[in-house]
């Protein structure tokens, strides 16, 4: 199985098919809603929890968590792939491993999402404006003024994009669908339990380190992929990368900054969350239309990081094959 999973052709098809998924179908719902990994691992997560639990329950949680959804795909892979020889079940196959890539990560959703955001900005909808940034936001958006509202769906578009896009195919090009599912789950879990609240801080500890370090280089090529993607597009990548040296530490996460800093700067404004950040500076003020100009950055950073997937993909066979 493992010769078919690093084929760099069988592992391309399976990329572009999970592509193809996620932009027909971007929003789960119904049955597909509720037997989906994130879903799953986050509800699991949830009722594991015990309040002022220790660090080494956290642990415990987070490897149960993995090990439930990674189990179970393993075994079904590799009963399918008993069956290979037949056409009709190879296809099966093939579509399977698709779905599960598709639900490791989230183009169409999430560019959706922030155009949902500039039509309602635009027609002075804020309460429509304010719902759709909400889906992709923590912070209480609701108590936000209206450019504090388009500083968090920007940032969140930033941020978005490396556990939810580079991160999830960084992995895949190193270690197939499972590093892609590892890091997703690692992700969900990060986002069930991984706070600072006195209740979860012990037992959240390993499951916020966990998603630190896996999106740790994810991070980083994701702040170059949006100073390269500026100067493609003709915006400022001479501010983005200024701004990127100089903020990209200014967030409590080691990795929130990058991205989210780099992306100030490209488009000249600043991005703040009150009380935590301020990132870039005020070289204009925030308008709808610099949602629309996130957009287009981050959907040159996924064309950018899918071509290097590509490649890596290729290596990681010819390192696979080496080691054979």
């Amino acid at each position: 199985m493992l010769e078919v999973l690093f084929n760099p052709m069988i592992s391309l098809i399976i990329l572009s098919l999970a592509i193809l998924l996620d932009i027909l179908y971007p929003l789960h719902k119904g049955i597909l809603l509720k037997l989906h990994p994130v879903h799953t691992c986050y509800v699991l997560a949830l009722k594991l929890a015990k309040p002022y639990a220790t660090k080494a329950y956290g642990v415990l949680i987070w490897f149960i968590c993995i090990l439930i959804h990674l189990a179970p795909f393993t075994i079904f892979l590799q009963v399918f792939f008993m069956y290979f020889k037949y056409p009709w079940v190879a296809l099966l196959w093939l579509i399977a491993v698709s779905w599960i890539l598709k639900t490791c990560f989230s183009i169409r959703l999430l560019i959706d999402i922030g155009v949902n955001v500039y039509k309602c900005s635009i027609k002075g909808d804020w309460s429509g404006a304010r719902y759709w940034t909400q889906q992709i936001v923590r912070r209480d958006v609701y108590k936000l003024d209206e450019e504090h509202v388009l500083s968090a769906c920007i940032e969140s578009i930033a941020e978005s994009l490396v556990d939810g896009f580079v991160s999830p195919l960084f992995y895949y090009s190193l270690f197939s669908v499972w590093g892609s599912l590892i890091q997703r789950l690692a992700n969900t879990l990060d986002g069930a339990i991984g706070f600072k609240t006195p209740e979860l801080r012990e037992i959240g500890w390993f499951s916020a380190k966990m998603d630190t370090i896996l999106n740790f280089i994810p991070a980083r090529l994701t702040a170059l992929y949006i100073i390269l993607s500026s100067l493609i597009l003709g915006y400022n990548w001479r501010n983005a990368l200024r701004i990127y040296f100089r903020d990209k530490s200014k967030t409590v996460s080691i990795n929130a900054g990058h991205p989210m800093s780099a992306m100030a700067g490209a488009l000249g404004v600043r991005l703040e969350k009150i009380g935590c950040y301020g990132l870039g500076d005020s070289l204009k003020p925030l308008e709808p239309y610099d949602v629309i100009k996130a957009i287009k950055i981050a959907m040159l950073v996924i064309a950018i990081h899918i071509m290097l997937t590509v490649m890596l993909i290729v290596l990681t066979h010819i390192v696979y094959l080496m080691l054979l």
